[in-house]
């Protein structure tokens, strides 16, 4: 296996060794430097991030966890493969909690300048896995003051799976579209928010369903169903 320059600089970045090995190996993935259905062998990676294999084996088992990675007895850990269904059951669930999380922290108050400094991040990424990542502290920055820990930490679990299907469609996307995707996501997430910083909680939970919806009826369309008599 070789070495992307990406995964030997971001070792040793963080103060915990594991940690920095879990963010390195999901940014590698983000960014398309270990590629959908990849084996992660754990000698290789350890190799390339200079670390021994346990804090390899600890990062692989929570990026399972979150989404990013499967793991399989006999054919060992792999980069997640996405597909329609997968990224069907990720939207269909955040489409039931997000917008409701949303319109509460709107009626609270809430203070929305990290959200502003996030759609700043996405708009000066300097590739994939960077705006995905500041689109998903964007998001998160719109739900966190929802006032429920328990809603807010049901919608964490789905971010990284929800980065990982936004990469996909992303890398996928065809050659004759003249405004990239991510674009159009933008200029939604800017709507969002200034529904939200205006104070109308009903309409910022609607724009935010339908960014939902419009992405993965955009890119994850259901397969059509055929007439049987």
């Amino acid at each position: 296996m070789g070495g992307p320059a990406f995964l030997t600089g971001a070792a040793g970045a963080l103060p915990s060794r594991t940690v920095a090995v879990l963010e390195a190996i999901r940014h590698a993935i983000l960014a398309g430097e270990l590629r959908p259905g990849q084996a992660l062998v754990e000698t290789d990676l350890a190799e390339v991030l200079g670390v021994s294999k346990t804090p390899v084996r600890e990062a692989l088992k929570t990026l399972a966890g979150a989404g990013l990675v499967t793991m399989n007895p006999y054919k060992g850990a792999a980069v997640r493969v996405v597909d329609g269904e997968q990224a069907r059951h990720v939207y269909d669930a955040r489409l039931l909690l997000e917008p409701e999380a949303v319109a509460r922290a709107v009626a609270g108050g809430h203070d929305w300048r990290p959200a502003h400094q996030a759609l700043d991040r996405a708009d000066g990424a300097r590739d994939q896995a960077e705006r995905s990542l500041a689109n998903r502290a964007f998001h998160r920055e719109l739900y966190a003051g929802c006032g429920n820990p328990l809603l807010v930490r049901m919608l964490d679990d789905l971010r990284d799976q929800t980065a990982l299907v936004s990469v996909a469609a992303w890398r996928y996307e065809p050659d004759w579209l003249t405004t990239p995707s991510w674009e159009q996501e933008a200029a939604e997430h800017r709507a969002v928010l200034q529904a939200a910083e205006d104070g109308d909680a009903q309409r910022a939970a609607a724009l935010l369903r339908g960014h939902i919806a419009s992405f993965v009826a955009r890119n994850f369309p259901e397969p059509a169903q055929e007439n049987h008599r």
